[in-house]
């Protein structure tokens, strides 16, 4: 899907410091311009267009968000339900993730053919070759791999299970400044399907996120899929004329919250699974800090391999300091 050209997604910003061979300082930032003034003054609809124009991944997730929010505001609410369509969107995001991006992390070749096979099956429903894939030797090897890659735990609290009722009692209206350095309970929290599959896991090292792709692959395939995972969509009125949407999608919670005044959109916000994943004080610092430097080349491919874990959906930059 195109972007405007007058439009800059911006990109998650890493900034490392190292002494005497280790990693002692770790700066990340989420650089991103704020929607309001791309949507401020249009109609609903045009929102919503624009909306799919502003945000080339996870569109439909976006552009279900901002339909939600949109009849929110004028007091059609929504219970939480799995929208099949943002649900293949997340397990084709998985897929894409699991299967090609990886195993070239692992330094192997990415799997191509499969993913081609995996995606068309995900859109036909044929749940049954899906799942012969992912309990293949191969992938049963990879996932292996990835396990002995690294055991050492990212300290992270996982935000837990949420739909827009519920999220009005901690958050009454979304703020700009929550948008861009989102907190849970005044702390830093990470969504995305690790936090959906916090039962599975009693510790969450940097290859559990990897896993939990894999699980909500196998929980599609194998139909034991609830509400409240990938896909799950929720809408809530907040007060006259303001709607919030949440929707789960593969990288984690997105809220949108709008505001008419008649049919022309007055406010909105957006905050998205980035801003929550790469917070500055987030568990990514937390997972770089200490880590060894002696070896540069080493410690920018740990650092590729957390950032995707992490998965950003902006494009992310090194420096150096």
């Amino acid at each position: 899907m195109p972007m405007m050209p007058d439009f800059n997604t911006g990109c998650v910003r890493l900034r490392i410091a190292c002494t005497d061979g280790w990693v002692n300082a770790v700066h990340v930032s989420c650089e991103r311009p704020d929607v309001t003034m791309a949507l401020r003054g249009r109609t609903t609809a045009q929102a919503v267009q624009r909306v799919l124009l502003l945000f080339a991944l996870c569109g439909r997730a976006q552009t279900r968000a901002a339909v939600l929010a949109s009849a929110a505001a004028r007091g059609e609410e929504c219970l939480p339900l799995l929208d099949p369509d943002i649900q293949r969107e997340v397990l084709r995001e998985h897929l894409w993730h699991c299967l090609l991006d990886l195993p070239t992390l692992l330094g192997d070749a990415a799997m191509q053919r499969e993913f081609v096979s995996a995606a068309k099956w995900v859109a036909e429903e044929n749940r049954s070759e899906l799942h012969a894939l992912l309990t293949s030797s191969r992938i049963a090897t990879l996932r292996q791999r990835l396990q002995q890659s690294d055991d050492t735990p990212f300290l992270s609290r996982l935000l837990p299970r949420l739909d827009a009722k519920s999220s009005l009692a901690e958050w009454p209206r979304l703020t700009a400044g929550f948008c861009r350095h989102p907190l849970w309970h005044g702390m830093t929290a990470e969504t995305g399907a690790i936090a959906r599959q916090t039962d599975r896991y009693a510790a969450i090292p940097l290859s559990a996120r990897w896993l939990a792709r894999f699980d909500e692959l196998l929980d599609w395939a194998t139909d034991h899929v609830q509400a409240g995972a990938g896909g799950t969509v929720s809408a809530a009125n907040v007060a006259p004329g303001v709607g919030r949407a949440l929707v789960e999608t593969a990288r984690g919670l997105l809220m949108h919250e709008i505001t008419l005044d008649g049919g022309a959109v007055a406010d909105y916000k957006i905050a998205a699974p980035t801003e929550w994943n790469f917070h500055p004080g987030g568990a990514l610092s937390d997972y770089l800090l200490g880590q060894e430097a002696g070896n540069r080349d080493a410690l920018q491919q740990r650092i590729a391999q957390a950032v995707a874990a992490l998965d950003p959906c902006v494009p992310w930059e090194l420096e150096w300091a």
